[in-house]
């Protein structure tokens, strides 16, 4: 190709490319397209990351515990303890401590664990039954009002009967009096407002006009048995939360917290209740009500190496201990003779066969021994080969008959097989 060529192949390939660069540059649009990592880890791994950061952005002094021993360096006026932790272990001596520090100025904040039990007369939730609050099933106190409701209606029907049964003393003009005075009331009566979030508690402040809205679980209801509440927020039909004075404290009893998770924090007005109630204090947030102890940290972090150690110890402890009886030493190789070694033998095949095996054995014996020294012994009858071998040993037939006779089936006795074996190592002896 000459070099005109080639200049006109390049320009014409530079040609195509640029109009292919613009064709793909207009067909080409740019648009945003958001990835969701979720929480990240913090987030995970602490439910109330976003109460913390919410408090602080108002500027308040937020830190979190992970046990009581917070209250031995913890002031009480000016600061509010968040008690979110589960209490299920707490003992007495610990809800003392906690109420204590509350009463000397603190605020404390928790939540109700337990139902009131009618019976028991406790709740078994050391705080609820210090203070008198007693949590209940909202569904429970429907079925008493609705009871409650049945009562007071057979009552008014009752009332009802009864004032149709008495005679009319009233006259017509007492009657047009009455309807007179009553006609303007009812043309003043308005109609209530209806309740636009019914399934939302209420929390009415001074000098506000609208109620603020938080998304408690209505499924629960705080009833104040010594009526020291002060403040308190309901839904339709209960009640959950509870404030009331304790010493120079104050303390805040709920019915749950997820309200302030992370997930939670955000809806209606669960952030500003929980500005609300920690207002110009310092914040602590507790998680755990105990620490654990080191069994049960060994038993979560490494249950492995705790299962080799009790094994380990299980070994050791096979290995030390006390035997049934005293442990024989070793025999010298002095004493490891051919006789031994035989007498173990016999005791082996006696353990293992019986004592049968060991008397056929010196039959079959005998029995070889009389073929050696009288050809055709094996073809003769029995009887005969009891009076060879009377001939050859020199014995009496009764005693040939009585070592060579087959053996009975039942077992024989210390003595008898002494006496058998005495019999057949006579006879072979002579042989």
């Amino acid at each position: 190709m000459s070099r005109r060529g080639g200049f006109i192949f390049g320009a014409l390939l530079f040609l195509l490319l640029g109009l292919f660069l613009i064709w793909l540059l207009n067909k080409i649009e740019p648009y945003q397209e958001t990835i969701a990592h979720g929480a990240s880890p913090e987030a995970r791994s602490n439910i109330y990351l976003a109460a913390e950061s919410y408090l602080r952005k108002q500027g308040l002094t937020v830190a979190h515990a992970d046990g009581l021993e917070v209250l031995n360096d913890l002031p009480a006026a000016g600061h509010t303890l968040l008690l979110l932790a589960d209490r299920s272990r707490m003992t007495p001596r610990q809800a003392d401590r906690v109420l204590d520090w509350a009463a000397k100025g603190g605020h404390l904040l928790f939540v109700a664990e337990a139902l009131y039990d009618e019976d028991d007369g406790k709740s078994g939730d050391l705080l609820l039954d210090r203070l008198g609050v007693q949590q209940y099933e909202s569904e429970d106190l429907d079925e008493e009002d609705s009871e409650d409701a049945e009562q007071s209606e057979a009552t008014d029907s009752a009332e009802d009967t009864q004032d149709e049964a008495e005679p009319d003393a009233t006259d017509d003009s007492e009657q047009q009096a009455e309807g007179e005075e009553e006609a303007p009331a009812d043309s003043e009566a308005e109609p209530e407002d209806e309740d636009r979030y019914p399934e939302l508690t209420k929390l009415y402040l001074e000098n506000e006009d609208a109620p603020a809205y938080i998304d408690f679980d209505t499924g629960f209801h705080l009833y104040d048995s010594e009526d020291r509440a002060h403040a308190w927020a309901n839904s339709g039909n209960a009640t959950h939360m509870l404030q009331m004075n304790h010493g120079d404290g104050l303390v805040t009893v709920l019915t749950d917290s997820w309200i302030w998770q992370n997930n939670n924090i955000a809806s209606h007005d669960n952030a500003w209740l929980l500005w609300y109630l920690t207002q110009d204090t310092s914040v602590t947030l507790l998680y755990r009500a105990e620490r654990d102890d080191l069994p049960a940290l060994l038993l979560r972090n490494f249950p492995e190496a705790l299962a080799a150690l009790a094994l380990l110890i299980a070994l050791v402890l096979w290995h030390v201990g006390r035997r049934q009886g005293p442990q024989l030493a070793p025999a010298s190789r002095s004493r490891r003779q051919l006789e031994e070694h035989l007498r173990a033998s016999a005791d082996f095949l006696m353990r293992r066969s019986g004592k049968q095996v060991l008397l056929q054995g010196l039959q079959r014996d005998i029995l070889r021994r009389a073929r050696r020294r009288h050809p055709g012994f094996e073809r003769l009858a029995v009887a005969e080969q009891w009076q060879v071998l009377s001939r050859l040993t020199r014995m009496p037939t009764a005693a040939i008959s009585q070592a060579m006779r087959p053996l009975p089936k039942q077992r024989l006795s210390a003595s008898e097989f002494t006496r058998q074996v005495a019999h057949l190592q006579s006879l072979r002896n002579a042989l």
